[in-house]
């Protein structure tokens, strides 16, 4: 029986999911999933979410849920990480303050000054939590989502004293795109991605062996969708040769000339959402969730709603 430490459980919807991508692998159908969050309504909602699911399929699992972040780590085998340390009200201080200072930040969680500011706050719990589990869990194996991801990862491999690996869902997005934009199923495209998190590329692109990448400018330039929701990473991909991992919007703030003139935004970001480059585009959807979580949650617990079925098993790496 495996035991899971969940630490920032309350993050309902990606708990969900990694739980259930956990337990539609037969093997890991009786886990002990120790739940911990210090948001006690997020923590109750989706643990009574997961315990209903778990209920509903008939599986051996097991949820126990705490505010101890050491208790829920005492003899766990892996930990997942997914704090937002601060929470949204600090994440707003890290959109707002930048652009009063002419910074244009679309999600402000990896470089630039957002994700500095993010890092200093969220680095010193990481360690903390890196000290628990040296205590009570030494073998564990850490799988931390938690951005800025390359900070955190390199802080806690510094001096973590632990074993961790950093997960991120770019990759699985933008292998889609690729095989899409060639006109191919996805299952045909191999691929091997290189760089760092969030500055990832696909530096190999093959199908059943031959060499895509001299097809790929030409391949996002005239497909219809493409060509419009993507212009920031397109541009990136023409200069260099290579497609980012990362969403349009994203890209753009990492490279941050794209968004350093205001006469030229609109040039490169697709302004519909976050994922196009929306300023504070990523704020605003995460605002937006925290109230659609709470009008949706009476009507994902009597059953009237569901949208995450066990047996679903997602491309996010955390189970696989």
């Amino acid at each position: 029986m495996l035991k899971i430490a969940m630490i920032g459980a309350g993050s309902i919807g990606f708990t969900r999911r990694l739980m259930m991508d956990i337990l539609a692998v037969k093997e890991f159908q009786d886990t002990e999933f120790h739940f911990m969050d210090i948001n006690k309504e997020n923590l109750e909602m989706v643990t009574n979410l997961c315990q209903q699911m778990i209920q509903l399929n008939k599986l051996p699992a097991k949820i126990i849920a705490t505010t101890d972040r050491k208790e829920a780590l005492k003899g766990v085998d892996y930990v997942f990480c997914t704090v937002r340390v601060g929470g949204l009200e600090a994440f707003k201080h890290d959109i707002d303050i930048p652009l009063k200072y002419g910074v244009n930040q679309c999600v402000g969680d990896t470089l630039g000054p957002g994700g500095v500011f993010f890092a200093l706050r969220t680095i010193p719990v990481l360690l903390d939590l890196a000290n628990d589990m040296r205590e009570v869990c030494p073998n564990a194996l850490l799988f931390n989502y938690s951005n800025p991801m390359a900070m955190n990862t390199w802080a806690l491999r510094r001096a973590g004293g632990i074993r961790v690996v950093g997960l991120c869902h770019g990759v699985q997005g933008g292998h889609r795109q690729i095989a899409n934009a060639l006109g191919l199923p996805k299952e045909e495209v191999d691929f091997v991605c290189a760089g760092i998190n969030h500055q990832t590329w696909y530096i190999e692109v093959k199908h059943k062996g031959k060499d895509m990448l001299p097809y790929m400018l030409e391949a996002f330039e005239k497909h219809p969708q493409l060509s419009k929701t993507e212009p920031c990473r397109i541009d990136v991909l023409k200069r260099f040769g290579y497609y980012s991992t990362e969403s349009n919007g994203h890209l753009s703030e990492y490279l941050p000339w794209y968004r350093k003139r205001k006469n030229e935004l609109d040039r490169w970001i697709y302004s519909e959402d976050w994922i196009g480059g929306l300023t504070a585009g990523y704020l605003d959807q995460c605002m937006k969730k925290t109230d659609e979580y709470r009008i949706m949650y009476p009507k994902w617990l009597s059953g009237e709603l569901e949208y995450i079925q066990l047996g679903n098993r997602s491309e996010e790496h955390g189970s696989y």
